[in-house]
């Protein structure tokens, strides 16, 4: 493994870290500031909004930037903005301290998507992605359980500090490891949004919104859930994170390496049993020990997810990676943003935390029908202009 890929994983543990550990600290949050479990829960749409829109504009305004400069330029506003949520006085500063952090999260992972590929042979390239974001998925197997517990024993504020701490670890490590890459001389916005004149790259995006507000429909409210509905303490939420995280781990990996091989197929397998895990989590989510083993089988789906969408829409826009991958990224929380909300809607409704569940398994399932429209487009196109058949297979 290239050196730069451990750098770069650093850097995204920290992001992961500071992205999802929030989910485990909404009651404390809301109890602070006396706003409802639903009104804290927004820190996270609000987030994932952030990335939204920093992705595409700042990976945009750096084509003409060395890769390694805008990656250490995007850790300083990703610690900025959590030394501005650790501070935060108020809920509007915290908020504001979540979308400064988030704004540097898309094009990190943007930018880094192209640097890990770079570093590889083409035949690699999703198992290098898969790597670098392997450092997002032990962050919830490590980084959200850990912070988790600081913050309920310690107070919120205490993993804020943590997290910034990190961010300064993840940029030292990309002024250590990464190598310089200079621009390509063509660079610029106009190539990279010429990019986008192909539907196919649309399409990738919808699959990757639709896929990620599956995700967060049912994982926006794990803690009320697990607490209120399955019966466990808050205590136990912690080890639950950790169950979680474990099967990000396994489930981004195993991602990686399935579409490496054959990367549309497993779309649709991936897509598929994510649908189908959520719509069982309706059921096990009422009992302990069917909730967890859920848990666990819900992160490997939805996590496997992550590579091949990366690689899916790279390979879509191949004259402008960056900007696309970036675009990728804010498709995955703009997912985020409306799963959490779709499932806080249904919340206030009075439709229980459970809601969450049924309303991703069908966000998963329309997902699955666009990657099966964009397979059959890649067809219909492999027969007008005589692709051989071993393409078809990505």
């Amino acid at each position: 493994m290239p050196a730069a890929l451990l750098a770069l994983a650093i850097s995204a543990f920290g992001i992961g870290t500071t992205e999802f550990v929030i989910m485990g600290l909404l009651p404390e949050v809301a109890g602070e500031f006396g706003v409802t479990i639903p009104t804290a829960g927004l820190l996270i749409s609000g987030y994932a909004l952030g990335v939204v829109v920093g992705a595409p504009i700042l990976t945009a305004l750096a084509a003409r930037v060395p890769r390694k400069t805008v990656l250490i330029a995007l850790m300083g506003l990703f610690i900025a903005g959590n030394l501005l949520s650790a501070l935060a006085p108020t809920y509007g500063l915290l908020m504001t301290g979540r979308i400064v952090a988030a704004l540097s999260h898309g094009a990190f992972f943007g930018v880094g998507s192209v640097v890990a590929a770079s570093l590889v042979a083409p035949a690699k390239q999703a198992s290098a992605i898969a790597m670098m974001f392997a450092g997002l998925t032990i962050a919830n197997v490590l980084g959200v359980p850990a912070g988790t517990a600081l913050g309920q024993a310690f107070g919120w504020r205490s993993t804020f500090w943590v997290v910034s701490a990190l961010g300064i670890v993840g940029a030292l490590g990309v002024i250590a490891l990464v190598p310089h890459q200079e621009p390509e001389a063509d660079a610029g916005l106009r190539r990279e949004l010429a990019a986008f004149r192909d539907p196919q790259v649309w399409l990738a995006l919808l699959m990757t919104v639709l896929g990620f507000a599956g995700v967060f429909a049912s994982f926006t409210y794990i803690t009320p859930m697990m607490t209120d509905v399955a019966g466990f303490s808050p205590g136990a939420v912690t080890w639950l994170l950790v169950l979680f995280g474990g099967g990000l781990f396994v489930g981004n990996l195993l991602g990686g390496r399935a579409a490496d091989r054959r990367l549309m197929p497993s779309l649709y397998v991936i897509l598929a049993l994510l649908a189908v895990v959520l719509g069982v989590f309706v059921f096990t989510a009422h009992a302990q020990l069917p909730a967890a083993i859920t848990i666990a089988v819900f992160g490997a789906a939805g996590f496997a997810t992550v590579p091949p969408l990366q690689a899916r829409v790279m390979s879509k826009a191949k004259g402008a990676p960056a900007l696309a991958s970036a675009a990728n990224i804010a498709a995955f929380n703009l997912g985020n943003a409306i799963g959490a909300w779709l499932s806080g809607l249904a919340i206030e409704g009075g439709l229980g935390y459970t809601a969450g569940n049924w309303i991703g398994a069908a966000l998963a399932a329309s997902g699955l029908v666009v990657a099966i429209i964009s397979g059959l487009l890649d067809r219909r196109r492999s027969v007008t202009v005589g692709t051989p058949d071993a393409v078809l297979a990505r």
